[in-house]
């Protein structure tokens, strides 16, 4: 069992730092954003770039930090009655929950995959007057959905440790 917590451990680091060096593209993407607004209304010279490159940063930031927020259970949810669970059946909720994004992530790495392989063979670009390449921005899918896949793993095997009535720090 300790092998698998250090699993836990490790995946949960990694999605720490790379949510850590993404939530970085926010001051960029607000720096970029803001250009483009002074740029287009004190010059009256819009740019052709600043808000397609604010677009590619955001898709990365919202994959790569969702790992993490799986952890910290930074989503969106509706926690009436999760609340009022005990802490072996919460555990078991959990369990469900996080077998379902196993599931999904693993139909997300199957059809994005592909896609990735393909733009990056071809050297997909945007096709707008900038025309930046998009292929490292769609190669980022699967790999955030293969780290999302890892924590929800790592997530399972904590919740397990709740059932059995351990409580179990990340």
């Amino acid at each position: 069992m300790a092998v698998l917590l250090g699993y836990c451990r490790l995946i949960t680091a990694l999605n720490r730092w790379v949510a850590t060096i993404v939530s970085a593209f926010v001051f960029i993407m607000v720096t970029v954003i803001s250009y483009e607004v002074v740029s287009r209304y004190f010059f009256n010279a819009p740019t052709t770039w600043a808000m397609e490159l604010a677009t590619l940063l955001f898709g990365p930031y919202f994959l790569l930090a969702g790992p993490y927020i799986l952890h910290t259970a930074g989503h969106v949810n509706v926690d009436i009655l999760y609340r009022k669970l005990s802490f072996k059946l919460a555990g078991l909720v959990d369990c469900l929950t996080y077998a379902l994004i196993v599931v999904v992530t693993v139909i997300f790495i199957d059809q994005s995959l592909p896609i990735a392989l393909n733009a990056y063979a071809s050297g997909e670009t945007s096709f707008t007057s900038w025309n930046p390449p998009v292929w490292p921005v769609k190669a980022l899918i699967p790999i955030a959905f293969l780290l999302l896949l890892m924590q929800a793993l790592a997530e399972i095997i904590w919740a397990v440790k709740r059932i059995q009535g351990q409580e179990v720090k990340a």
